[in-house]
């Protein structure tokens, strides 16, 4: 039997997602690599966080998006899972609008970190 649980998120961009790790300090390996689970079991994730525990944090693509996969039992990390889904997804959508607003033509003018967590970004883009 498994112990590999399954956390569904809303992250759909490799490179969002990787950029977004690399921001909270967080190690991770590109993948496809193995997820070290419970008594020596794996499960293949693009990208996986490896734990001094030897119990690993991989986000797996679903067809849909990346999902966290994990054995829960054996989390270490200074966060809750919730905790580090909650950064992790902040620090994504945060690269996913830069990517988007550069895309269309924007610019960064203003951006400033406010103490309750959030980012404001103002953007703008200059018209012929």
């Amino acid at each position: 039997m498994s112990h590999f649980s399954t956390v569904k998120t809303q992250i759909r961009n490799l490179t969002s997602l990787k950029a977004a790790l690399s921001d909270l300090e967080i190690d991770w390996k590109n993948g496809p690599s193995a997820v070290r689970g419970y008594q020596g079991q794996t499960h293949t994730a693009d990208v996986v966080v490896e734990q001094e525990n030897h119990y690993d944090i991989g986000f797996s693509w679903n067809g849909q998006a990346y999902e966290m996969v994990a054995d829960l039992q054996y989390w270490q990390q200074p966060l809750s899972v919730d905790g580090f889904l909650q950064r992790v997804t902040q620090r994504y959508a945060y690269h996913t609008v830069l990517a988007e607003t550069e895309k269309q033509g924007f610019q960064i003018t203003e951006e400033k970190n406010n103490q309750d967590g959030s980012i404001r970004l103002v953007v703008q883009r200059w018209s012929a």
